[in-house]
């Protein structure tokens, strides 16, 4: 007997993970596998007839998908992106899958169909494409239930940096679900922790680039007048205020705001308005429009006299 000769083996037929989407190998598959298969599911084409066998295979980064526009969403994005308190893929039952409203698919094995009219631009994260974090958000909070699992998903992707808050309101919004009484309080803890990472950010800037130390969270109001303004920062001898641009208040505070920041510049105090996002992408080039304010103030004429209080 030659025992270097090869043994022959019958094999394995491959087992249909979802309709048309074969794995080539016994057993169950792996999490990128199922991803792969739901994406390649969902990039069925239209209409009747045989649907040619695919296998999930991974995918190299920076490689054209074969998935037109579906992406990843839901829990599983959120997974992807890496929030701590995501559940990992393989607890997963099911993977959400966004797709264009027009698709003709159905939920059906570990798939679960998505529709939107507006899809957003994925990112692509281990080879698939992945919905924004905003937006994996809504599709996840759509489907739970307790508040306190919403809450610490909404607050960790800004704390995480993956995001700011009046992005994820903005889709919690598009998604109608705001009128949800634990999606309202979970969108009260993310606007707190959002302010809280904004304005340590504020405080950084401050520190590292020498800027002089100015007065925090103070009220502005006009001496025996009324309140004019609350601002993060005042620096009182040039007159420059600081005010951090949440953009995510109801539109009818938001125009009170904008009143207000109006009269503070009528009055000859100058007003810095910083975004979050800018903040956390371009600290330096922020302190330098704060520096520029700053400098300025003395070939300007003297601001109105305003009391300072504490906020």
């Amino acid at each position: 007997m030659n025992h270097n000769s090869p043994v022959s083996h019958r094999p394995s037929p491959p087992q249909e993970l979802l309709p048309g989407v074969f794995l080539p190998h016994p057993g169950p598959p792996t999490s990128e596998e199922r991803l792969h298969a739901v994406l390649l599911y969902a990039r069925r084409p239209p209409g009747p007839g045989p649907v040619p066998q695919q296998a999930p295979r991974p995918v190299e980064d920076g490689a054209v998908l074969p998935y037109e526009e579906a992406m990843i969403t839901g829990l599983a994005a959120l997974a992807l992106h890496q929030l701590p308190s995501a559940p990992p893929l393989r607890s997963l039952d099911r993977i959400d899958v966004l797709v264009p409203r027009t698709r003709r698919l159905r939920s059906t094995g570990c798939a679960r169909i998505v529709r939107s009219a507006a899809l957003p631009r994925p990112q692509q994260i281990a080879g698939v494409h992945v919905a924004p974090v905003p937006r994996a958000l809504a599709d996840a909070v759509e489907r739970l239930t307790d508040g306190g699992t919403v809450r610490r998903l909404l607050t960790e992707a800004v704390r995480e940096g993956h995001c700011e808050p009046a992005a994820i309101v903005r889709e919690l919004e598009q998604a109608r679900l705001l009128d949800r009484p634990h999606v309202v309080d979970a969108v009260e803890s993310l606007l707190a922790e959002g302010r809280a990472v904004a304005e340590d950010r504020l405080f950084q800037l401050v520190r590292e680039f020498g800027l002089p130390d100015p007065v925090w969270n103070v009220d502005l109001r006009l001496p025996g007048g009324p309140h004019l303004c609350g601002v993060d920062a005042f620096w009182p001898d040039q007159s420059v205020a600081v005010q951090l641009d949440m953009r995510a208040a109801p539109e009818d505070e938001w125009s009170e705001y904008v009143r207000r920041r109006e009269h503070l510049e009528q009055l000859g105090i100058t007003v810095v308005h910083l975004t979050p996002a800018k903040l956390r992408g371009a600290l330096d080039q922020q302190a330098t429009v704060v520096r520029t304010a700053l400098m300025a103030a003395a070939d300007r004429d003297p601001a109105a006299y305003v009391v300072v209080l504490p906020r």
